[in-house]
This record gives C-alpha cells, sequence and structure tokens, in this order.
C-alpha cells in the first residue's frame, strides 16, 4: 500500500483525522479498490465515523502490491494525530505526504516532504484486525435536512463548550431550532441559562421534515463533522428517524465521502410537538422507572447497525467485545441482566448519560448506590463483646 497527498490535500486529510479523534480512541485504516477508508467507533459503540477517500484524491494510489494480502490495520489515535497535530505547520510547510506500509519492520511509515527539503518520517506500530463495519442506510431515514456547513457552524456558536447534548427540531413555520438540551437532574445553576437558535427554511438547500419531529444527540461529535466540513465547504445532510434511531450526519464530493452516525436519545425533548419548549422543565419520572433504565429499549437499533471486529495476533485480548443481541428483543432489561452489563462511558458525554450501544445493544446507565446503611459481612468476633 503507498498514497501519496499533495498541496492542500494534506491539511484536508490531517482535518480529517481531527475530526475522527472525537469519536474514538482508535484509526482503522483499510485501502479499498475505491479508495482509502479511515474509520472510527468510541468504546460505547454509539458513535461511528468514517471518512473514503477516491483515488482521484492522492496524486498516487496504490491499494495493494501484486501478491500482498490486503491490509486492514488499527492504530492508536494519539499516534496518528500526533503526526497532523498542527494544521498550522502542515498548510504552511508540508508539500507532499507519503502513507506506506514497511515490509521489514511492519510498521506504517507516515511521510512528511517539507520546504527546503526537509523530510519527517513517522514509523507507527499497527495492529493486523479485520474490517470495521457498521450498516446503514439514509434512504429509509423519513426526515432529511440539508444546508451549508457554514450555516450549521454559526447556529451551533453560541452554545458553550461543555455542552453535552443539543437538540434538532421543527418548529412552527418549518423553521429548524437547535436548542440546549439538560437533564431533570442537571444542577440549577446549569439549567439557569437555555439557549435556542432559530433558522429559516430558506437557509436550507433542502428540508423534508414534519413539523414536531426532534431528535437528541452529542454535540461534540456534531461539531468536529461541521468544522471539517467547513473547511472543505461542503453541504452537510443530517438523515434521521424518530427519537432512539441512529442520526446520519453526511458529507459527500466527488473526491471524498464522510458519514457520521450518532445515537439519539430515546426520550421525545420537552414539548417536542411545538418546538416552542414554554416550560423550562418537565416532572422527572420515578427513580427507578422502565422509561429511565431504558431509554434505548424500544429503537430497534439491533437490526438497523452492526459493527464487526475480530482482531488477529497475539494482542486479540485487546479485541472490543462481539456481543449480538437478538433484534426482537424488547421492553426494559431485568436487573440481573443490569448488573451485569459493562458500564463504560460515551466520550465527550458527562456520566450520568444512558446512550445505548449503535453495534452491540448494551444499555449504558449509571450505577446506583445502594439506600440505607451496608449490610453487615460478618459478625463481631467473640472477643469485641
Amino acid at each position: 500500500m503507498k498514497c501519496l497527498v499533495t498541496g492542500g490535500n494534506v491539511k484536508v486529510l490531517g482535518k480529517a483525522v481531527h475530526s475522527l479523534s472525537r469519536i474514538g480512541e482508535e484509526l482503522y485504516l483499510e485501502p479499498l479498490e475505491d479508495g482509502l477508508s479511515l474509520r472510527t467507533v468510541n468504546s460505547s459503540r454509539s458513535a461511528y465515523a468514517c471518512f473514503l477517500f477516491a483515488p482521484l484524491f492522492f496524486q498516487l494510489y496504490q491499494a495493494a502490491t501484486p501478491g500482498q494480502d490486503p491490509l486492514r490495520c488499527k492504530i492508536l489515535m494519539k499516534s496518528f494525530l500526533s503526526v497532523f497535530r498542527s494544521l498550522v505547520t502542515l498548510e504552511k510547510t508540508v508539500e507532499k505526504c507519503c502513507i506506506s506500509v514497511s515490509g521489514r519492520s511492519s510498521r506504517l511509515v507516515v511521510q512528511l516532504l517539507c520546504r527546503y527539503g526537509v523530510r519527517k518520517t513517522h514509523n507507527l506500530s499497527f495492529q493486523d484486525c479485520e474490517s470495521l463495519q457498521a450498516v446503514f442506510d439514509p434512504a429509509s431515514c423519513p426526515h432529511l435536512l440539508r444546508a451549508p456547513a457554514k450555516v450549521l457552524g454559526e447556529a451551533v456558536l453560541p452554545f458553550p463548550p461543555a455542552l453535552a447534548e443539543v437538540t434538532l427540531g421543527i418548529g412552527h413555520g418549518r423553521r429548524v431550532l437547535l436548542r440546549s438540551y439538560q437533564e431533570e437532574e442537571a444542577d440549577s445553576a446549569l439549567k439557569a441559562m437555555v439557549t435556542e437558535i432559530s433558522i429559516g427554511q430558506e437557509d436550507f438547500q433542502q428540508l423534508q421534515a414534519e413539523e414536531g419531529a426532534a431528535i437528541t444527540f452529542c454535540l461534540k461529535e456534531f461539531r468536529g463533522l461541521l468544522s471539517f466540513a467547513e473547511s472543505a465547504n461542503l453541504p452537510l445532510s443530517i438523515h434521521f428517524d424518530a427519537p432512539g434511531r441512529p442520526a446520519i450526519f453526511a458529507i459527500k464530493d466527488s473526491l471524498l465521502d464522510g458519514h457520521f452516525v450518532l445515537a439519539t436519545l430515546s426520550e421525545p425533548a420537552p414539548n417536542s410537538q411545538d418546538l416552542h419548549f414554554p416550560e423550562p422543565c418537565r416532572p422527572a419520572p420515578p427513580p427507578h422507572s422502565p422509561s429511565q433504565l431504558d431509554d434505548f429499549a424500544n429503537d430497534d437499533i439491533d437490526s438497523y447497525m452492526i459493527a464487526m471486529e475480530t482482531t488477529v495476533g497475539t494482542e486479540s485480548s485487546r479485541a472490543l467485545p462481539s456481543i449480538s443481541l437478538s433484534p426482537g428483543l424488547q421492553g426494559p432489561c431485568s436487573s440481573e441482566e443490569e448488573e451485569e452489563a459493562e458500564q463504560s462511558t460515551v466520550p465527550g458525554t458527562p456520566p450520568p448519560k444512558k446512550f445505548r450501544s449503535l453495534f452491540f445493544g448494551s444499555i449504558l446507565a449509571p450505577a446506583h448506590s445502594p439506600l440505607g446503611p451496608s449490610p453487615v459481612l460478618a459478625e463481631d468476633s467473640e472477643g469485641e463483646g
């Protein structure tokens, strides 16, 4: 495998890596016949991202040499990101970027050819793995929004950096609304300010959604794709369904395709029918109600998305779990299953959030501390009276 990127495309490649770093901690690199694929997924399987760079994006693109097995490698995101750390430096000093595989040392070699004959060589260790695939179909989503990335980028600017989720919906007059989302359990100081942005229908290239449709998703990952789309001057398409179903954010160009698939909260936003949100909050459900313990129980997401990763080699113990639930499973999980479920945190999401995995259907709920005094594990000895 050998790829040569020149000119401004070096910065485009670096910008894509920065966007992927907002999602996962590992980068899956796979040269295909139709281009170079860069994929990642977060630890909880609630966010997936993929960029596919067409052969025309490169000055030289060779997916595999004759007689060589197809390359599928997994690299630490921090290692690959360090090569493209400074986008300003890439734009001002780097003229070419060559990505190849060293057969002698089994390393991924990234060379930056800079001005004045300076050459920077990075040898990155990688791990052989199976292809990471996520199956999704934007055409199956009934709602579609398409707008210039600059319009959506300016719309999310007023939201504070610490905001975790945002609600996107269609209000009266077919105006698109973006509103900061706060949990009922959130601190009163955080709920003191609620930001809502309204965008007219005329600012969208395509708006195919009914009034009252609304979804809530993570803002951090959304900002990562927006940043890339703005720098590439590409429109952004948002495909979404009912709350709890994955939302698909897509950009497309003759030289590249980008898809971000994000989980959405299954509980509807307050007063989502009119999306005016006149009331600051709504009554919180009982502490242990089934709707709170299983936000994603009825979204049928298992039949919507699939992921597979099987690690090959001596480090197979690091492979991500490949546990799959039957698509027919519905309703709240039993308490015994909840205790056995693996607890993890979605990057960019505060710990109290409960996001269902896009791929394996695991429910990520905070561990509840037992109420009342702890049980006595052993009786007092006779000497202690």
